[in-house]
């Protein structure tokens, strides 16, 4: 995206609400089907709670029966970077925002058609930003 955006972590701490700090800058995982956004089905578009950063919309969202808000598509792939998660004791794919370098959620490959993929994400780093808001 080309506007890199770092802060310190009391910066992070003072701009976030706990659990966002929680998932965003410690990779934390917020349970199944507790967040905000797991079941909403309103039109708009997702961006990174940490920055701001347009990262799904909401035609791309679908219910993977998981408990996470899932999207088969990123708006852009300059959007997102991914990099190997081996916490856990496997190997996934992390996502993080390309803005801001929070951790938004994980990637697999079992989502559906077109893409085949599964944005796997945490409602805690992300803001729906509804349309006619």
């Amino acid at each position: 995206m080309g506007d890199d955006l770092r802060r310190t972590e009391e910066e992070w701490r003072a701009r976030l609400e706990p659990s966002q700090y929680e998932v965003l800058r410690c990779s934390a995982t917020e349970a199944p089907f507790s967040g905000a956004y797991w079941d909403t089905k309103d039109p708009g578009t997702y961006r990174c709670a940490g920055c701001g950063a347009e990262l799904f919309r909401s035609e791309t969202k679908y219910d993977s029966g998981t408990g996470w808000p899932s999207f088969f598509e990123v708006i852009g792939p300059e959007r997102v970077v991914t990099r190997p998660d081996h916490s856990l004791g496997r190997v996934r794919t992390e996502v993080l925002c390309a803005r801001c370098g929070g951790h938004v959620g994980h990637l697999f490959d079992d989502g559906p058609q077109p893409t085949g993929l599964r944005y796997c994400m945490n409602s805690a780093a992300l803001d729906l930003d509804r349309d006619g808001d």
